[in-house]
């Protein structure tokens, strides 16, 4: 007879305890452990008997294969997933209420049908009325697509086996659960349960599950921590719910890249691919602006232009207000200082607000130069040529530094029209003319003395 007991569970890495702990000894984390009941099975010695002992293999005598990819008809999630679906994989796709995660997947779902191939998608969310009415929004579905509203993990696993699909969409791992354990669904245990039971079928059976799941105010999939670690890939849906557009980021992928994007745009017929984010970007840019200038970003292999926006205005506060929209808060506060150490500026009387226009995230250090030419812009109330654009990092002594992928930044930069680049005088030495003139600096003395008088 199984007996059942209380444990604590770490949220973040699924660390087990058998008394609460203010702070996890796993991962470090305070005030993540949460009580759970679970079921500890007897085990038999009979039972062990009829396991199969499995030898250990020798690393040359194992033969790798690539994997076999199928695209699944929408070439940003494609991009995104390392170049298409792996089968026997287990992805995970989050992101905020309402971001458009169910209407992305749904789309991928009649993708894939319509190239002859088989998909279960299971809701326990929605019913069956509500995913039509959502599918003929979208359009026109030809292949065979079955679609299941249930929230019980062992009538799933029957259907999965008894219809064999291709694909499996889960909507969402927080409304699923298994008898086994009597906590809520969306618990700790009920989402670590669940999920090892999908990745079970899915490496078992050879389909690939998607599964939604639902982020917290933190912009993190909610649940144990333990569910990122045990699905194959992550992916996370980003934007504003205000912006037209939507972003889809891998931040965990064992059969590609992680610094992949893909960009979608919400219309009334669902998501549309953006083909020239670049373009997308720009769109509504002012010309001849104090603040304003463009940057040339990379996101995994491809540039992206964005615009950086900057404001400096005097305070009548002590304290000075920093603000960062879009970049890292602390880089700010780094390159002001900067700023004030090497060209001798005053601006701790100064708020400063600093905004990547459209909504967009860029974290890296190539950014440096466009936030620091957008403050002495604003600062000076002088603007930057709007044929202009740069890209390059600014270090502690106010050097230009070079940074990755130059030369397609510039070929970007040239094919949506800019005709001078400002890039770190290293990079300029290994690039040639793209149509653009080059301009290379090789710290922000020189950069200030392009700033017209």
């Amino acid at each position: 007879m199984a007996k059942s007991k209380t444990v604590f569970f770490c949220k973040e890495c699924g660390f087990e305890s058998a008394k609460w702990m203010g702070q996890c000894p796993g991962c470090r984390q305070w005030d993540t452990f949460v009580e759970e009941p679970v079921i500890k099975k007897s085990s038999s010695t009979s039972a062990k008997a009829g396991l199969r002992i499995r030898e250990p293999q020798h690393i040359a005598s194992i033969k790798t294969e690539e994997e076999k990819r199928f695209p699944c008809g929408i070439e940003e999630l494609d991009r995104v997933l390392g170049g298409g679906i792996v089968p026997a994989s287990l992805v995970l796709v989050g992101g905020d209420p309402g971001i458009g995660k169910s209407t992305l997947l749904l789309q991928m779902c009649r993708e894939i049908v319509n190239k002859g191939k088989k998909v279960l998608y299971i809701s326990g969310e929605e019913s069956l009325h509500q995913i039509k009415m959502r599918a003929e929004r979208l359009g026109v579905f030809n292949g065979e697509l079955l679609l299941l509203c249930e929230t019980n993990l062992a009538l799933i696993e029957d259907t999965i086996q008894k219809h064999k699909p291709d694909i499996v969409v889960i909507d969402s791992i927080q409304t699923m659960f298994t008898e086994e354990i009597t906590s809520a669904p969306g618990s700790v245990g009920q989402v670590r349960e669940a999920t090892g039971t999908l990745m079970r079928i899915a490496k078992g059976i050879g389909i690939t599950i998607f599964i939604i799941g639902h982020v917290t105010k933190e912009g993190v999939v909610a649940g144990p921590r333990v569910l990122e670690h045990m699905v194959d890939t992550v992916l996370y849906f980003e934007g504003e719910n205000h912006a037209s557009y939507r972003v889809l980021r891998a931040v965990k992928n064992r059969f590609g890249s992680t610094n992949e994007i893909g960009v979608f745009e919400m219309r009334g017929n669902g998501l549309a691919e953006v083909k020239n984010p670049s373009e997308f970007m720009l769109k509504g840019r002012p010309e001849g602006e104090a603040g304003s200038v463009v940057a040339a970003s990379i996101e995994g292999t491809r540039p992206i232009l964005v615009e950086v926006q900057a404001l400096i205005c005097r305070t009548n506060f002590n304290m000075p207000r920093r603000t960062a929209a879009g970049t890292d808060y602390n880089r700010v506060n780094l390159l002001m200082a900067v700023l004030e150490k090497r060209l001798g500026f005053q601006m701790s009387d100064c708020d400063a607000y600093v905004n990547v226009a459209g909504g967009m995230r860029i974290t890296e250090p190539a950014l440096d130069l466009a936030v620091v030419t957008a403050i002495l812009s604003s600062y000076k109330n002088v603007p930057l040529d709007d044929k202009t654009i740069l890209f390059g990092e600014v270090g502690l002594t106010g050097e230009i530094r070079a940074v990755n992928m130059a030369e397609q930044r510039v070929i970007e930069a040239s094919k949506m029209g800019f005709e001078v680049c400002i890039l770190p005088q290293a990079n300029k030495e290994h690039i040639k003319a793209q149509g653009i003139k080059l301009v290379g600096v090789r710290n922000i003395q020189e950069v200030m003395g392009m700033l017209r008088r």
